[in-house]
């Protein structure tokens, strides 16, 4: 793989604040960081970053799983964390990610496919909807636009591999071979999932939130070695179960 060393795994990185206004403020969540210590035991959490960045309480009204970067939405008061749960139930926030997944989908596509509605899979399944616009190919390996239209637990990583596309690094859902391989070759020691937009209108004012965060350096620096080794992907023998 064009002699590129093991890397080994690094730290959690900082959290940035993205956007803030007298009602809410927009973090960009690093990959292993929980959002709020009712998903982890640990103190370290996104909450509590951000509370303490800007001096006051917050109240989170969505989620990002642990392995997932980018934004992330917080209310500065119970009131308005009411108003955006309500907004986020809906279509009106857009939410756009980008994920790189073993396999080639097509260019365009919608996944509709009933999920159970969070971790009781036994649950009766709800209806779930998954846009995705296939941005770059290397090889049988494939960078993908998702735009969710739900928000089930899971839904992009269970959707893409719903359609034999599992994210990279996703130890849940996705091939433990391809994931090996991203570790040792391009020292991705994470899930290669990164929520990189939100907008929606303002639930106070009369404006559109629209915010982006940029690829960590990590998903930068992989997709940089992908090109740069893409013909030798597309040539190698075939890792476990590919198609």
């Amino acid at each position: 793989m064009g002699g590129l060393a093991p890397a080994a795994a690094t730290a959690i990185a900082p959290l940035r604040l993205l956007f803030r206004d007298q009602h809410l403020v927009i973090a960009d969540k690093p990959a292993g960081l929980a959002v709020h210590r009712g998903w982890a035991a640990e103190h370290d959490v996104a909450m509590v970053r951000v509370r303490d960045a800007i001096g006051a309480h917050v109240y989170p009204v969505h989620r990002l799983d642990r392995g997932t970067s980018g934004t992330l939405v917080f209310a500065l008061s119970s009131a308005m964390a009411s108003a955006l749960s309500q907004l986020f139930a809906t279509s009106a926030v857009e939410k756009t990610y980008l994920a790189l997944v073993r396999s080639v989908p097509p260019m365009t596509g919608l996944i509709d496919h009933p999920l159970p509605p969070g971790e009781d899979r036994s649950a009766p399944r709800v209806e779930a909807r998954t846009a995705f616009t296939r941005q770059e190919v290397f090889g049988r390996y494939s960078l993908v636009e998702a735009r969710p239209e739900t928000g089930r637990l899971h839904q992009i990583r269970r959707h893409l591999k719903h359609i034999a596309c599992p994210i990279i690094g996703d130890v849940n859902y996705g091939k433990g071979d391809h994931n090996r391989l991203f570790r040792d070759y391009f020292g991705l020691h994470r899930m290669f999932l990164h929520a990189a937009r939100v907008r929606f209108p303002h639930p106070v004012l009369d404006t559109t939130v629209d915010v982006q965060a940029p690829l960590p350096p990590e998903l930068e620096a992989t997709l940089v070695q992908l090109r740069a080794v893409d013909w030798q992907l597309a040539n190698a023998p075939r890792a476990g179960a590919c198609p």
